[in-house]
Formats: C-alpha cells, structure tokens, sequence
C-alpha cells in the first residue's frame, strides 16, 4: 500500500462520503454519538468558528482537557484550517503549562474547566493566558455557534492553501531532565502512521475501538483516532480518564472489537473485582504498547479478553509514533520477546552507540529508525532537533535494542536504564521478566542504585498478589539462585502498591532511583560494605542481598 499524499482534513471527508451514516465517534460518559457525517460537520463548525477568531495558518491551538468528544473535534477542526494542535499535558500544572504556552506561542487554548483534582482555570489565571475558551461553557458555545453562522465557502477557501507536509501538531515529550521538547509533525507524519496502524490491526467499518488511553498522547490521537477514522471504524471513549471498570463496561456495551492500553491498563482490567461479570466475546485485536508485556499478562489478554489478534506498538513520539509492530498472526513469543518488525516505508537499523557504526544481527545496540515518520524537528529548538536526527534524516532513539534473523526486534531497555555492575552490563528487562514468573508477584521493575564496590547494584520493586506476604530479599534470592547468572540477582526488594508512572502509564524509572537513593539512605542499607565479596565473578561468595525494603509506597 503507498503512502498517502492528503491532508487530515482530506482525509475524514474522504471517510465522511464512503461512511456517512456509519458510528463514527462515541463519548460513553456523557452519552453522545456521532455518525461519520456528523462528525465531519461538527469538526467543519468547530474549524470555522476558530477561522471567525482570526486563527491563521500555522497558528499555535492548545487543547488542555482529558478525554471527550471535544477533543477529537478540536483534533480535525484544527487540521482542517492549517492550524497547530498543541496537545497539552492534562496532569500539567501551572509552571509546566506556562512554559507550553509560552514555547509554542500560543495563540489559542480551548481547555477544560477543571480535572480531577486540577483546577485549569485557577492556573490559567495564574500565568496569566487569557485567550482561552472553555468547554461545556458560553465561550465554547459561541465559538461554536460563529461556526454555524459562517460561510463554508471560507473553510474551501483555506484548505486550497494547505499541503500535506505542513506542520500539524505538536507533542511534547515527557520530560525527564528539564522542560519537555515539542516535536513537532506534519499531516504525512500522523496520518500515515495511523494508517498503516489500522492496516496492520486489519480495520474494517465493522470495528469499534475503545481508547483509554489519553487523547493528548499519540496512542491515542493517532493510533486510536487516525487509524479508526481512516478505515471507517469507530472511536469508543469510555471515560475521561482511565478507569478499569468503565473500561469493560464499554467494551461490553458497545460491542468493541479493539482494545487500547499499556500493560499496567492492562493488569488492571484483568486484576478488577467484577471481571468476569463483563462479556468481552466481541473483542479480537487491540494494541498494547509504551511497555514491555509480561509473558503471563499476554497469555490472559489472548485467553480471557479473547484478544487473540492483539499487537504490540514500539515506537516514540518523535516518530508518529509506531516504527514496529507486531502481526496478527505472530506467535506469543513475538509478542511477548519482541516488539514486531518494522512498519510499510519505514527503515530500522541497530548501531553502536558511541561509534554509530550498523552491527550484527543479534547484538545490542541503539535503534535508529528514518522514513516519513520521523518528525519535522523539536518546535525552535534546532540544537535538540540535531541531537535526536541525524544530517541523514535518522531518529536516534536511544533505546537498545537487537534485531533477529527473521526482523523482529526486542527492546532489551533504555541506555540510560542500563546497569553496569562490576564492568557487566545487565539489562533490566530480562530480569523483570524472569520476577513476573514468581506466583505471588503481579508486577516488577529493577531499577540500578549506586553501590561503593561495584558502581551499581540491582535493586526490585515488586507488586505482591493481594494477600500475599511482602516478598524479602533471601526468599528473592532462593528463587532467583541457578536460574538467573549472580550478577543478574537483585540486591534490594521494595514492595509497592505500585510505580510512579507519567499520565500515559509508562513506568517513571527516573523517579524510582530517586527515590531509591531516598529509601537506602534512610535504611542505613549501604551496598559495598563489610563481608561483600571482592569477585564479582564468584558465585560462591557473592553477598547475600540486604534486608528487602518493605514499606509501602
């Protein structure tokens, strides 16, 4: 299949005509629906009631608000004018939504009222943005209404002027050091990916697909939204925000066909009190991406939510953001060792990271990947722009990764995730998998904290099973001993209810090691210390592990 050459906008007229009277959009918490026509008006009225502000070309729209029909019209209506969709972080607080604001030049922001605890408005007032419409009250209605009074023939007239590698949106990246970075991509980049996403899930017009994931996110906005409406499929939102329960009362009610999450959504949904209440028979494919997938969480996504087509995404913002996927007919190691092989258009390749150099097959390395994915840059910010793409137009991802015989490719962890202990690389994943075998741990992650002896020294953060007793480090121990090498074998347990993770549910690591550092200094736990092994290499000598860090978090 060839890659696109439209716009957006093009592209859901294209859908409005051939699936007009089709369900387009669903807005469960609120009750609401749209059909493929009636999506494209509305997006059409919210498109020019933004042209009846004064909104140009080019110009910089914030949406600041969780997921709701809204959203995705505000998604189409901006396309549709050549306008910027800022998506903004719903978690944001005043100093990082300033910074957006002020980043981006923004020109516009449509935003809810409040969130959860967040009160928008009062931060809004706080920074001092003033050019803000606000849903579900008098301003987002007139805007609406100017729409309605408007002459078509102005919405015609601006699209004649749009092309499809204008900028489109811009997306800012979690930020782990500093202010996050606005990547910055065009109608080519998201449209096709979202395309070549639904491809590879196989949607047809018969698919309903239910997004828990945020809408300010790529998963969502384009592996959830783009790729249903350029098939003819139907976007399901069941909440605002991620719920569990609300999730599966969806998928039953609305006879969903795909299902969106990261493994953590995932876990929850299987873990809820009332799941095997919920009919999930009309499920079949789904995505589950932004983390590796536990080999036992898979096998129950396939058994018992009868996801027996799901797909495993690998991918990043920067490039739109699926650059590997795994097919409908892939196996469960596949789907669970590896992260699928690389999409339609798309080129991959494993290089050092300190030579750039292209290795073998099989070894470690960084992923690059180039193609019509890859971002227009980070908005006015050409140094960071040429740290992260390369003069050849390759995305460096800083991720490591190997690529097999057959093209599949498996994320063995961030380079910064890496820990080096004693002069050995060990790669985090490989022991999470290996804890997720144990029969009273839901969820693991291991992390390296800095040790006097050895540089750094592992340390596991688990999730018990409900009733189970906290996991201590020699139990960990016994269980690990003969079957991971002893350099591999966690140092420190830390039982948690659960991990830091950003709004999309990615684990935060930088968080935990932070926190980590916190922890074993307020134990006096100090790694290196009296009756440690001087040989890292013996496995008869090696130290037993420190007490395990109990306390809930």
């Amino acid at each position: 299949m060839p890659l696109l050459g439209e716009t957006i906008g093009e592209n859901l007229e294209r859908a409005a005509a051939r699936y007009a009277d089709r369900e387009a959009l669903v807005d469960v918490a609120t009750g609401r629906r749209w059909t493929y026509t009636e999506l494209d008006t509305a997006a059409n009225e919210v498109a020019l009631g933004m042209l009846a502000t004064g909104i140009a070309k080019g110009d910089r729209v914030g949406i600041w608000a969780p997921n709701c029909a809204e959203w995705v019209l505000i998604q189409y209506a901006t396309a549709k004018i050549g306008a910027i969709l800022v998506n903004v972080n719903p978690a944001y607080r005043a100093h990082e939504l300033g910074y957006v604001v002020r980043q981006s030049g923004m020109r516009l922001l449509i935003s809810a009222v409040a969130y959860r605890a967040s009160d928008y408005r009062a931060m809004l007032a706080e920074i001092g943005f003033e050019q803000t419409v606000f849903i579900g009250e008098p301003g987002w209605d007139e805007l609406v209404a100017a729409g309605r009074r408007a002459d078509p023939a102005l919405l015609r007239e601006r699209t004649t002027i749009l092309t499809f590698d204008d900028p489109i949106n811009i997306q800012y990246t979690s930020g782990t050091t500093g202010f996050p970075k606005g990547a910055t991509l065009s109608h080519h980049n998201i449209l096709n990916n979202g395309v070549f996403v639904a491809e590879g899930l196989r949607y047809t017009e018969e698919d309903r697909v239910c997004l828990p994931v945020p809408l300010y996110h790529c998963f969502g906005m384009v592996m959830g939204n783009l790729a249903a409406t350029s098939h003819g499929a139907c976007v399901v939102l069941p909440a605002p925000g991620f719920d569990p329960e609300a999730t599966l009362a969806a998928v039953q009610a609305e006879r969903c066909t795909s299902l969106y999450g990261v493994p953590t959504m995932f876990i929850a949904e299987l873990g809820h009190p009332r799941f095997a209440e919920f009919d999930l028979s009309s499920l079949r494919t789904g995505i589950m991406a932004g983390a590796p997938c536990p080999v036992e969480v898979m096998k129950r996504v396939v058994g018992e939510m009868h996801m027996r087509d799901v797909a495993i995404c690998y991918g990043m913002t920067e490039t739109s953001p699926v650059s590997t996927m795994t097919r409908h007919d892939d196996g469960l190691a596949q789907r669970t060792e590896t992260v699928g092989r690389a999409m339609p258009h798309l080129e991959v390749k494993i290089v050092d990271p300190g030579t750039g150099q292209v290795l073998r097959r099989g070894q470690p390395g960084e992923l690059c990947t180039r193609g019509y994915s890859v971002m227009l840059g980070y908005w006015n910010d050409p140094d960071k722009t040429a740290e992260a793409v390369d003069p050849a137009r390759w995305m460096h991802t800083g991720d490591l990764a190997t690529m097999d015989a057959d093209g599949y490719f498996s994320i063995v962890g961030r380079i910064k995730d890496m820990v080096i202990r004693g002069g050995e690389n060990i790669y985090p994943r490989e022991i999470e998998e290996f804890l997720y075998t144990h029969p009273d741990i839901v969820d693991a992650q291991v992390i390296g904290v800095p040790d006097a002896k050895y540089g750094e020294e592992l340390m596991a953060w688990v999730v018990m099973r409900p009733g189970s007793p906290p996991l201590t480090s020699e139990q960990l121990r016994q269980f690990c001993t003969d079957r991971l090498a002893h350099y591999k074998i966690p140092r420190y347990v830390h039982v948690v209810d659960g991990f830091p993770v950003t709004v999309t549910g990615k684990v935060r690591k930088v968080e935990m090691r932070e926190q980590a550092v916190e922890l074993l200094a307020a134990t006096d736990a100090q790694p290196g210390g009296p009756g440690c092994d001087d040989n890292p290499a013996n496995d008869e000598n090696e130290p037993a592990p420190q007490a395990a860090i109990t306390a809930k978090s």
